[in-house]
């Protein structure tokens, strides 16, 4: 089976309003998987966030590792407008 390349920044919610996750991945649907086995040791495991809040498309690996390195500098509010545009539930 051939892997499908679309990189994508996403962010993973615990709960709503719940603690957050950034990351980027060359394939978005496998990549939530592993979250939601607990594929990853560390922060996501330990915190829970397996829920897809808001992911973004891009033409580029490198475009999206430089937005999830932007991302991780906003402030908290900014992030919870973020999600909530896209995903008011």
């Amino acid at each position: 089976m051939r892997e499908t390349f679309a990189p994508a920044v996403y962010i993973l919610a615990s709960t709503r309003n719940g603690t957050l996750y950034i990351g980027a991945t060359s394939n978005l649907i496998q990549r939530i998987a592993q979250h939601r086995r607990d594929h990853f040791d560390g922060f996501s495991a330990r915190y829970e966030t397996k829920l897809l809040a808001w992911f973004e498309m891009h033409a580029t690996m490198e475009h999206a590792i430089q937005r999830e390195k932007r991302l991780k500098k906003w402030n908290r509010g900014w992030k919870l407008r973020l999600i909530e545009e896209r995903n008011p539930q």
